[in-house]
């Protein structure tokens, strides 16, 4: 197979979730604040927005646990543009308490409120317009939109206690009628999100910014794609349910390995039909977005399995994935590789096969081995996106501040030498000055593309975590900003950077 490759381009982005905006609705949304961040980042010299996925979260309030592998969180509608089209009054959401804490998103709240309110704007909603029914036409929210109304008429209880007919049935041969105006209701969810999604993509187009989005390669257990495509798409036993679970094998950082609870796909089965559902899963995200990461890419070269009854991933095996046969017919998309955890030479193949660049991870580089891959000046393949951290690691700062005094010496006499080698002030006098440093290593480094969470670029603390990986917690997925934080001096910091850089 012929290797792939791509030309460089120097930019930069940063990473922002969606959910962690500022906004009066307890949430992030799609509205106004959306708009000022796209304006941010123009005036920081940003290229990239990335987010993360924008599925409906799932369990532990987690988008990564959803259930649709495609569909599109209500929590983001903004609640201000539909007062603009006459669908609600701001009496009806003003003087609700979304949160106790600005900082913190409190999801059981928007499941109460920001539904209920939901609800009030389709009662409104003109249902003869004819992007309401081409919309419909298309059909693509009918399953989600079926699934999440049969998930109200059982209490939200998981598809698997759902009484019969209707757990197995798929939703062929049921009598629906009570449920017609949930069913329209969560498509209406849809097509909204989609109107003021697109408009904010188009804003963002227009000021210079592409917007990265976030594939999570797994579904759910309680999914829509469980319930109604489990045989076609998943390893099941013989009772239909699932027989392995997806996770990741034992190593320095977990005796045990991580257990995700994922089903895990039958690839053997997939390319009976060329990969279709993957397929068509990749190109509606491009719809959506100008560029992609999908998580843990590992596991279409090789993917760990593990049995469904184990209560850890000791018991787990490797098994072949299916490599460059799905993405020979996917060269034509920015797709970005979450090569990160345990990478054989397999992956390296298939990211040189691919042409799809890889992610390099700063805060993973002060190991004290000087030829560590993650270390700024280590970084010789441009055709990778470089970041100080992920969504998953904790922010530069907080991670800084946990090294104990020997570990914190050994870092720093690393960051002096690295910013020796590149030319780069060595400022370290407060843990602020050393995560400033350490953003400006990484725009000097060679990688095309770099990225920085919101949360590092702030200099911000372990407040401002976005997640824990294997844990469930009331701080993971809550953390948001406030309009303060974006002020004009860090916005200059960082386009004097890229200009010094050329990004």
């Amino acid at each position: 197979m012929k290797e792939v490759k791509k030309k460089a381009q120097r930019k930069a982005g940063v990473l922002m979730p969606i959910s962690a905006l500022p906004s009066t609705q307890g949430i992030g949304t799609l509205g106004a604040s959306a708009y000022r961040f796209v304006d941010w980042l123009h005036s920081a010299g940003m290229k990239i927005w990335q987010v993360l996925p924008l599925l409906p979260t799932g369990y532990g309030d987690s988008p990564y646990q959803s259930a649709s592998s495609d569909a599109l969180n209500p929590y983001f509608i903004d609640l201000d543009l539909l007062a603009e089209e006459g669908l609600l009054l701001t009496e009806e959401y003003a003087d609700i308490e979304w949160s106790a804490n600005v900082r913190r998103v409190d999801y059981s709240r928007q499941f109460i409120h920001k539904i209920a309110v939901l609800r009030k704007a389709f009662a409104r909603f003109e249902r003869c317009g004819k992007d309401w029914r081409a919309f419909l036409k298309k059909g693509k929210y009918a399953d989600f939109a079926l699934f999440m109304a049969l998930k109200m008429k059982f209490n939200y209880a998981p598809w698997t206690e759902w009484p019969e007919p209707y757990k197995n049935c798929k939703g062929e041969g049921l009598d629906l009628t009570d449920l017609e105006e949930e069913i329209l209701f969560w498509q209406f969810t849809q097509f909204i999100f989609l109107k003021q999604w697109n408009a904010l993509h188009k804003y963002a187009k227009e000021r210079g910014i592409s917007i990265m989005g976030d594939m999570p390669i797994y579904v759910s257990q309680d999914s829509v794609e469980m319930w109604k495509y489990r045989e076609k798409l998943f390893l099941l036993n013989g009772e239909g349910n699932s027989a392995f679970v997806a996770g990741v094998p034992p190593d320095a950082f977990s005796e045990d390995g991580q257990l995700w609870g994922n089903p895990v796909y039958n690839w053997a089965q997939m390319q009976a039909d060329g990969y279709d559902w993957w397929k068509q899963r990749i190109a509606y995200a491009f719809e959506l977005f100008d560029s992609l990461r999908i998580d843990h890419f590992r596991a279409f070269d090789k993917f760990f399995v593990i049995p469904s009854e184990a209560e850890n991933a000791k018991e787990g095996e490797w098994r072949k994935g299916p490599g460059m046969d799905l993405f020979a017919s996917l060269q034509e998309y920015e797709i970005i590789a979450e090569d990160l955890g345990i990478i054989d030479n397999g992956v390296r193949k298939l990211l040189r096969q691919t042409g799809y660049p890889g992610m390099k991870v700063l805060s993973f580089a002060f190991d004290g081995n000087p030829k560590n891959e993650y270390l700024p000046s280590n970084i010789k393949r441009k055709n990778c996106v470089a970041y100080t951290g992920t969504h998953d690691n904790q922010p530069l700062c907080a991670f800084l501040e946990s090294l104990d005094k020997n570990a914190r010496r050994a870092l720093e006499t690393t960051l002096e030498e690295e910013c020796l080698s590149a030319d780069v002030p060595y400022i370290t006098e407060t843990v602020e000055d050393e995560c400033k440093t350490m953003i400006e290593l990484l725009m000097w480094s060679k990688a095309n593309t770099v990225i920085f969470p919101m949360n590092d670029v702030l200099c911000m603390g372990e407040e401002s975590r976005f997640n824990a990986p294997s844990t469930v917690s009331d701080k993971n997925w809550t953390f948001r900003f406030i309009e303060k934080d974006f002020g004009f001096k860090r916005a200059a910091w960082l386009k004097g950077l890229t200009k010094v850089y050329k990004r």
